[in-house]
């Protein structure tokens, strides 16, 4: 099983690829038989249907780790749990609020994958890809991966045309910890000096765990794929509304000059869909709203169905549409 949330059907031919040639032959190999791929990497993001996916499912799988001063390049197979870990250890500071989040290099930049206060954004300097399109790896710069709150070209404007094969991320050594969000500050308000960043990166990780969004063998509120739902971005005036709407406080958060990012989660608990929330053997966590669990033995049928059923009560009750940020694999009609 190749995904988180532990549900989905099979591909027809699966390729688990550690290098670029071996990635390259499965292009071809698809090619020659007309085949669609699907590009694998953790599978922390992803839900596949029932039916399973009708061509190549491609897993990069390239390791590799070079450090020049306080620029790391990783290839995109590497996992991205202990490249944090590596950079926290070596001093490095810019992604230790990262901490815990599943999934694989590659992954970094085409959710531009955030937490507490840091994204992917902040810290990377280039990628190195495989065009699909011109059949060339090529060299896309930050400015070329039009990175937005958890989106970019990868998931957008060009999707299914890169294949990313490494990052290139620029840190900083010695920097002071990045502790911004209620939670860490809440963690730390009673110290006497500032934490470190090993001491950030172990409050993140056990932040996580207490909402079930570090992975641990054997605890049934971590087959998800984390948070099911993206946080929504509104201009003041529609945070105004809402704000007016709700009839008490609504969480906010900065997004950039006239805009506000807001709590998905809240928004799906003031629904009515609370923590531990059944459809079946389909469910939200019992320790955090934002994620749907498998509960053991339900089907990619059976967690579309619970997400659009909260998707709809919370538009139904504040006249906000929900965003995903899984993958969808193999569904037909979109979510």
């Amino acid at each position: 099983m190749w995904t988180t949330f532990g549900v989905g059907g099979p591909a027809r031919y699966f390729l688990n690829a550690t290098s670029e040639r071996e990635i390259l032959e499965g292009l071809d190999f698809a090619k020659s038989q007309s085949l669609p791929v699907f590009v694998l990497g953790g599978g922390s993001n992803l839900l596949v249907a029932d039916r399973g996916f009708e061509g190549l499912v491609l897993r990069v799988g390239i390791k590799g780790r070079a450090w020049d001063d306080s620029q790391l390049s990783a290839a995109a197979g590497e996992d991205w749990d202990e490249v944090v870990a590596d950079c926290v250890e070596r001093g490095f500071g810019g992604v230790e609020c990262l901490s815990g989040i599943p999934g694989l290099v590659g992954g970094t930049p085409v959710q531009n994958v955030g937490a507490y206060g840091q994204e992917t954004a902040d810290v990377l300097v280039g990628v190195r890809a495989l065009d699909l399109r011109t059949e060339t790896v090529v060299e896309l710069s930050k400015e070329d991966c039009g990175f937005t709150y958890r989106t970019s070209i990868f998931n957008t404007t060009q999707r299914d045309r890169y294949i990313v094969l490494s990052v290139t991320y620029a840190l900083r050594k010695g920097a002071a910890p990045h502790v911004k969000y209620p939670d860490l500050l809440q963690r730390f308000e009673k110290m006497t000096k500032p934490p470190t960043l090993a001491e950030v990166r172990r409050a993140v990780r056990e932040i996580r765990a207490t909402k079930g969004m570090l992975l641990v063998a054997g605890d049934p509120d971590c087959r998800s794929a984390g948070s099911f739902f993206k946080n929504p971005i509104l201009t003041e005036a529609d945070y105004a509304r809402l704000q007016v709407d709700a009839q008490e406080p609504v969480p906010r958060y900065p997004a950039g000059t006239g805009m506000v990012k807001t709590s998905a989660a809240w928004l799906i608990e003031r629904s009515g869909f609370n923590k531990g929330f059944t459809i079946g053997s389909a469910g939200v966590s019992t320790r955090h709203t934002l994620a749907l669990v498998n509960r053991g033995g339900a089907t990619a049928a059976d967690i579309l169905r619970l997400a659009r059923e909260i998707r709809q009560g919370v538009e139904e009750k504040f006249g906000l549409r929900l965003v995903p940020e899984p993958v969808f694999v193999g569904f037909e009609g979109g979510f």
